[in-house]
């Protein structure tokens, strides 16, 4: 373990500056790096929950920074988002720093190759997905490193609770797997955590609230403006969104949950906004046009007029500050969702609109959303056989949807499920987008788990129903989230 000595602010002002470019740490990202790198006292876990956009991420690659120089071994950060974890170490990499990712994308030689030098001490920060905790390559890799796993970073930390909006079943065994690794120094990082996700969050590590304390950045963003407005149909929701993006000059994002949805409103708002340059994103396109479009969207200026319509796809990692208004055109399916979502915008501290248009039809979409995201062991079941004993070396959703369920059966159901086999580890995703290949059999399913996760998610959406009511939806957010 580091003493506290070893380290002193003007090695960290040095990386800082030199490494990332920066002259100063903002206010509230000073405390939780010293208590991880022990300036002042003796090296400690921290939970940190700061608002999308808050500069979480630097919390720890500062410190791992730091600790690599100072003495030496790797930090490890555990993420479920692979887009997002591509896209940091990407920018890392640019700044000069040694990171990779270990995840399902990657062929078995790649793989092979980042643990060989994964082992021979060649990185700074390894990115994986929690899954990649059971695998016995990664584990003998992360031992031989020179000088250990010097530091865990848990990303999207919410993922460890049950009562999370997002669980991860990888993630409940995060706690015992920072045991085996010798219990480094662990920071746990979210945007959003309720009371009872904090303590989720803890209890899973096996960490104390004087042993992990909390760093929390106020959500309150006064420059936001939250807003509800009461749609009716497809036409008052283009007259709103219209009005909104006619009365505000920059970028903007209108958000919806169905892709279909999507497509028409592109269409209607190309015909009513001539003047600005509308684009369309969502997770079925082609990496290569989701490539684009990233950067299409990042490098625009308010003179482009920029107006991407996306599914909740889109956003994660995206790193712009003068994003001027988000429209829902229709509702989240959670607090926690809306909330990280709105927070994109105004990062550079000006005046940002974000409005929800609520259409109380719009609830049947988000409620067949949580059966979809909630799949029966039956489906489970036979999805997972037809994995295990399928002719074909890898398949993706359409091809195990007729093979296992039939042409009547819906395609929402058997994306969501395939999702779920890949948080359980019986399935995973190959180097090419949207296919996918068998790893492993499936364990007992609880039921009663699923069923009980789906009235959780039903429950966030009645929250998201009283928030539409609120008659002050930041004040809503905010007690929300101090529950």
């Amino acid at each position: 373990m580091t003493q506290a000595s070893q380290v002193d602010l003007d090695q960290v002002n040095r990386a800082l500056q030199e490494r990332f470019g920066f002259e100063s740490l903002l206010s509230h990202q000073r405390a939780p790096i010293e208590r991880v790198l022990g300036l002042g006292g003796e090296r400690g876990d921290a939970l940190v929950v700061m608002p999308t956009g808050s500069g979480k991420s630097l919390c720890y690659q500062l410190p791992a920074l730091v600790l690599g120089e100072q003495v030496g071994g790797v930090t490890l950060v555990l993420s479920p988002l692979i887009a997002l974890m591509e896209d940091q170490v990407s920018a890392l990499r640019k700044k000069g720093v040694r990171a990779t990712y270990v995840n399902s994308t990657l062929s078995r030689e790649q793989r092979e190759k980042r643990y060989a030098e994964l082992a021979a001490g060649k990185y700074e920060l390894i990115y994986a997905v929690p899954e990649r905790m059971e695998m016995p390559a990664f584990r003998e890799a992360l031992a031989a490193c020179p000088g250990g796993v010097n530091l865990l970073a848990v990303d999207e930390a919410h993922c460890i609770s049950q009562w999370g909006h997002d669980l991860r079943p990888a993630y409940t065994r995060v706690g015992e797997f920072r045991k085996e690794i010798g219990e480094p120094v662990t920071v746990a990082l979210t945007a959003t955590a309720t009371r009872a996700v904090r303590e989720d969050i803890r209890r899973v590590l096996g960490r104390s609230d004087a042993e992990m304390p909390l760093y929390l950045e106020p959500l309150d963003r006064p420059n936001l403006s939250l807003e509800v407005r009461e749609a009716w149909g497809d036409s008052d929701k283009i007259d709103a969104i219209a009005e909104i993006a006619e009365g505000m000059a920059g970028t903007g994002i209108v958000y919806c949950a169905l892709i279909k949805d999507l497509e028409r409103l592109e269409a209607e708002l190309r015909r009513r906004l001539p003047s600005r340059s509308v684009a369309r994103y969502h997770g079925r396109l082609d990496p290569r046009d989701k490539k684009r479009l990233s950067r299409q969207f990042e490098s625009a200026t308010e003179e482009d007029n920029l107006l991407l319509i996306a599914t909740n796809a889109f956003g994660m990692g995206v790193d712009k500050a003068d994003i001027r208004f988000i429209v829902h055109a229709q509702v989240p399916g959670s607090v926690e969702a809306y909330y990280q979502e709105v927070g994109r915008a105004g990062r550079d501290g000006k005046p940002s609109r974000c409005v929800l248009l609520y259409a109380q039809d719009d609830l049947a979409i988000q409620q067949q959303f949580a059966g979809w995201q909630n799949p029966g062991a039956g489906v489970l079941q036979e999805l997972a056989h037809h994995a295990e004993h399928s002719p074909h070396e890898d398949f993706d959703a359409e091809e195990i949807r007729l093979e296992a369920l039939g042409k009547r059966s819906e395609s929402g159901v058997v994306e969501y499920a395939l999702i779920e086999l890949e948080k359980r580890g019986v399935i995973e995703g190959t180097s090419i987008p949207g296919r996918f290949r068998f790893v492993e059999p499936i364990t007992e399913i609880n039921e009663v788990e699923i069923e009980e996760k789906r009235l959780r998610d039903l429950q966030r959406l009645l929250k998201v129903v009283e928030m539409t009511r609120a008659e002050d939806v930041q004040k809503f957010v905010l007690e929300y989230f101090d529950e």
